[in-house]
């Protein structure tokens, strides 16, 4: 007679639980063991009861078991996290090949071409859009024209406060030419009225050098003299 079926649920009666317990650790224990002897495998057990007690089984090493684990998980990871990018850079490529097709196409509407397929609505909306572009671009362009405006204004109102400081100076120094003028002319009336009193002689001054005065004695017949003669 076979055996019946098991519900696979948690085991109200305690004693039931640890009998339980016991029989099947016992039998994964002894399964483990076996598999490790007929199939060369590298296993590594590790069980926890209930009430916190430990026990374990490894063919080799439990501390290399659980290093080649971590290892082989951390490489499961790595392959699962590339092949995850890998997709995701393949979805992402396929993204902007669509995008630069419908760029393209969009492109050669704007151009007049590829135009046949186009129904009376799409035609008329990009024709609304030529429009707009077309409104931006006068806008832009009248701004820019503004701007250079508005430039050469300044410029201009710049050239214009230096050409009047230039011609303030140059007031200033005909001003002060003048003032000289006047000046020389009246040295020269004033001189031409000396000389007037005086036509008939001419002034002469003498200026004398005198010599060291160690070498006064004696020489006072050698004393060079200078005549100055004012016509």
């Amino acid at each position: 007679m076979g055996r019946g079926k098991i519900e696979i649920r948690r085991i109200e009666n305690i004693t039931n639980r640890q009998v339980t317990f016991s029989k099947r650790r016992n039998g994964l224990l002894k399964k483990a063991r076996e598999l490790a002897v007929l199939c060369d495998a590298e296993i590594g057990l590790i069980i926890f009861s209930s009430t916190g007690r430990l026990y374990d089984f490894t063919s080799s090493s439990m501390k290399s078991v659980i290093g080649r684990y971590n290892k082989a998980k951390q490489d499961h990871q790595q392959v699962m996290h590339a092949k995850s990018e890998h997709k995701i850079w393949q979805r992402e490529a396929t993204s902007l090949r669509q995008q630069l097709h419908n760029l393209q196409e969009n492109h050669r509407q704007l151009m007049g071409e590829d135009l046949n397929g186009l129904s009376i609505k799409e035609l008329q909306n990009l024709e609304n859009q030529l429009e707009k572009s077309l409104q931006v671009i006068q806008q832009k362009k009248d701004q820019i024209l503004i701007n250079e405006t508005q430039e050469l204004n300044q410029k201009i109102a710049h050239m214009q406060r230096e050409n009047m400081e230039l011609y303030r100076m140059i007031n200033l120094c005909r001003q002060e030419n003048m003032d000289l003028n006047k000046k020389v002319n009246a040295t020269k009336g004033f001189k031409g009225g000396s000389t007037s009193s005086n036509s008939g002689s001419p002034v002469t001054i003498y200026l004398e050098l005198s010599p060291p005065q160690q070498k006064i004695s004696g020489m006072h017949e050698d004393f060079p003299t200078l005549g100055l003669q004012l016509l």
